[in-house]
């Protein structure tokens, strides 16, 4: 990795996009609900310690608190509709945004330590 910050737009940017945010060449996810253990391109270690996303899951909750938000005004503005139908529609948003955002979830969470504290290199020694 060079010595010279990393850009915030670009590194958001490949958070975005699921691409590794060092280098932006591979993907963070090697099976649709499996993180690689780090990035093949250039190293960078994704899986690090017990615990490391829980921020992760936190993006997650807070941004699935905002669309059950969003949506629920969203219907109270613009549809006359029944109680019943608010409340099938927040369910369903709660069940299925969470499912659909949990890759951005995971890969915005590393964008943000590698702004913050950069990536460490994965050694050949480590595990996986």
């Amino acid at each position: 990795m060079s010595q010279q910050s990393p850009s915030i737009l670009k590194t958001l940017s490949r958070g975005v996009r699921l691409c590794c945010p060092v280098c932006g060449r591979a993907s963070v996810f090697q099976t649709p609900f499996r993180v690689r253990h780090h990035c093949p391109a250039c190293a960078a270690l994704f899986q690090r310690e017990e615990g490391f996303f829980v921020g992760a899951i936190m993006i997650n909750v807070v941004t699935t608190e905002a669309a059950v938000l969003a949506s629920a005004g969203l219907w109270l503005l613009l549809a006359d509709g029944s109680q019943g139908m608010l409340l099938t529609l927040l369910f369903g948003v709660a069940l299925l945004f969470p499912m659909a955002f949990y890759h951005h979830s995971w890969s915005l969470w590393l964008a943000g330590d590698h702004l913050i504290e950069r990536l460490p290199q994965h050694r050949p020694d480590d595990a996986p």
